[in-house]
């Protein structure tokens, strides 16, 4: 890294023009500061090679120079000129960034211009010996040998349900082609979007969801029949949540960026938080809900008795700036919905007791949605070698191999975690149902209980998301059925998610008030779980119909005709044959019971659209 620190009597910019096709994000186009160090940097590709390093050493020459010069303030001004061998945009970004919060956290007054603006600038040099200086920042030896000995290593395995643990180089993955796929991802892989994921044409064509382009990337618009979708899922996940003892709560979006158990969090992420400024104090929008549920916690008085003790919110707006390389439909967004479970637990024990309710409640979800999944378990190794039996009952319970992950050390604030994964059409691995088991934040910030002996001790905190983002199961049904569409077989949403669960296609107008009737018969007999369902009266052929419903996705098509009217009996088209005999009649409480059958044990929503078709307005 190379550095200019020029002690000046100020430093005002204004921006004028992009440098790079995708430069930060700015509110502001100029600013001034008075009585400054400015510190114009070139970050370097060796930089990126020591990032923490880089920014440690580059954080300690600034303020060795500040606290030389007496200055408060200090200026980073990205600078490209001073090097010919630059880092990448994205590393260059993130190491200013973490510089720029380094310093915030040594009490200096600090603004940085942004990055990757073409921009004007005045700067008036005090002119002293000291009021120019240049240095250049490169990672000694001695601390790449420390950093090189800090390093996290990841070992790679594959841990059967008998409970034998192989190197996942030496596994024969005949037969489980996706739990390879996930390996070599998770191994070897690139999260960068590649090309348009198969489901954001499908999201758009059957008119769920879409991109607002009045609003920031990553941010969608939800049409009825996505809402609805959405919407079950997020009934469906509190009924889970709430039937295994989960207390409900609601916390603010936005916290301040100054709170010292906060800053931790934010050192780790620094790129990636939206930030605004109110009453001259700086905030961060939230991405989790785990901070709001910690002040709670916090404020709260427990013993020993009331552990394991359970806080969760469904957040409607985590936020989260992904790099634009990053944001890839609804796999990953800048704004989503979150289902966030804190449980706290008194010893390790308990810990992993509910970690093991929590694996299963999760698998029970990812049948629920009919996901098939590969399982990734993640240890550091010193607690993978205490609880061998743990990581042996999770492979037991998923009943088939799973992907291992040992660190040689720990890193992040849990010990270990499990991801329930899908393959989407890509061959790229996406988590959803997840949980930690955290031994830091806890102490972090101040929770406590009380033990048997009326001591207080911080639990262990379990970061639970059964369902992972409720935006992202969006994706992975979607996903799922393009990897079935590959194969030759009908995509279809289960019979529970379906916006239309029966479409009634009259043979003609005659018959379009025959299967209003069909219609309030169904629904009369059980009021309180109505079926979706609904009458295609538009003026185009049956053949068109049924294509158009077939279109869809509608799971089961009726056509009404004499014989129905007289016989008040159909011969269903049944998109999958899981759902009924094809070559039968049913009366219409036979076709609702069977309807009932697949549907009884999940919530249910009112149809989301009118149910004559030829009264629906198309959104695309």
């Amino acid at each position: 890294m190379k550095l200019l620190l020029i002690h000046s009597d100020y430093i005002e910019y204004e921006v004028k023009d992009k440098a790079i096709s995708v430069p930060e994000e700015i509110s502001v186009h100029g600013d001034r500061m008075e009585e400054a160090l400015t510190v114009f940097t070139a970050v370097e590709k060796i930089d990126e090679k020591s990032h923490t390093q880089a920014v440690s050493d580059a954080t300690a020459e600034i303020v060795k120079t500040a606290e030389q010069l007496k200055v408060n303030n200090i200026m980073i001004y990205p600078y490209a000129h001073l090097s010919s061998d630059l880092a990448s945009p994205k590393a260059a970004k993130e190491i200013l960034i973490e510089i720029e919060y380094e310093l915030k956290n040594k009490d200096f007054d600090v603004k940085r211009s942004p990055f990757g603006w073409y921009k004007a600038f005045k700067i008036s040099c005090k002119g002293h010996p000291l009021s120019e200086l240049s240095r250049e920042i490169i990672p000694g030896n001695e601390k790449k040998t420390a950093e090189k000995e800090k390093e996290i290593v990841s070992q790679w395995y594959i841990l059967t349900p008998e409970g034998e643990l192989i190197d996942a180089d030496k596994f024969e993955f005949t037969g489980h082609d996706e739990l390879k796929l996930l390996y070599e991802y998770e191994s070897k892989g690139s999260r960068k979007s590649e090309g348009q994921p198969a489901h954001v044409k499908m999201m758009q064509s059957q008119e769920l969801v879409d991109y607002e382009p009045a609003s920031d990337s990553g941010n969608f618009r939800w049409y009825p029949k996505g809402r609805l979708i959405k919407g079950l899922l997020e009934t469906h996940i509190n009924n889970m949540v709430g039937e295994f003892g989960g207390m409900q709560v609601e916390t603010p979006i936005m916290y301040d960026i100054e709170h010292p158990a906060l800053s931790a969090y934010l050192k780790k992420f620094p790129a990636r938080q939206y930030t605004i400024n109110s009453d001259n104090k700086n905030f961060f929008l939230r991405f989790a809900a785990c901070f709001g549920q910690y002040m709670i916690m916090k404020d709260m008085t427990m013993s020993y008795r009331n552990l394991p003790l359970r806080l969760y919110e469904l957040t409607h707006y985590s936020f989260r700036r992904e790099q634009s390389g990053e944001v890839s439909g609804l796999k990953r967004l800048r704004c989503f919905t979150m289902p966030d479970l804190h449980t706290l637990c008194a010893e390790i024990e308990q810990a992993t007791e509910e970690f093991k309710r929590q694996f299963d409640t999760a698998k029970n979800w990812m049948n629920d949605l009919k996901l098939d999944h590969e399982v990734a378990l993640r240890f550091v190794r010193e607690f993978y070698e205490k609880n061998k039996t743990l990581a042996q009952s999770l492979a037991k319970s998923a009943g088939k191999p799973v992907l291992v992950e040992l660190w040689n050390e720990q890193y992040f604030y849990f010990v270990m975690k499990f991801e329930f994964n899908v393959i989407d059409s890509m061959k790229k691995a996406s988590a959803l149902s997840t949980v930690q088991i955290d031994v830091e934040n806890a102490e972090r910030f101040d929770i406590t209980y009380a033990d048997d002996k009326g001591e207080k001790r911080h639990p262990f905190i379990l970061h639970t998301s059964i369902s992972g983002s409720i935006d992202r199961c969006v994706y992975a049904l979607l996903e799922r059925e393009a990897v079935k569409m590959a194969q030759g077989k009908k995509p279809m949403f289960p019979l529970w998610l379906s916006p239309t669960q029966i479409r009634f296609i009259p043979v003609g107008d005659e018959f379009v008030s025959d299967c209003k009737v069909f219609a309030d018969e169904m629904n009369k007999i059980s009021p309180y779980h109505k079926i979706r369902l609904d009458i295609d009266d538009r003026e185009e052929s049956v053949g068109r119909k049924i294509r158009d419903a077939e279109k869809e996705w509608v799971p089961i098509i009726v056509v009404a005709g004499d014989r129905e009217r007289n016989e008040k009996a159909f011969s269903p088209r049944f998109r999958s044959g899981d759902l009924g005999e094809g070559n039968r009649t049913y009366s219409v409480n036979e076709l609702h019971d069977l309807i009932m059958e697949h549907v009884k044990d999940f919530p249910s929503q009112a149809l989301p659209l009118p149910l004559y078709l030829s009264k629906r307005a198309r959104f695309k």
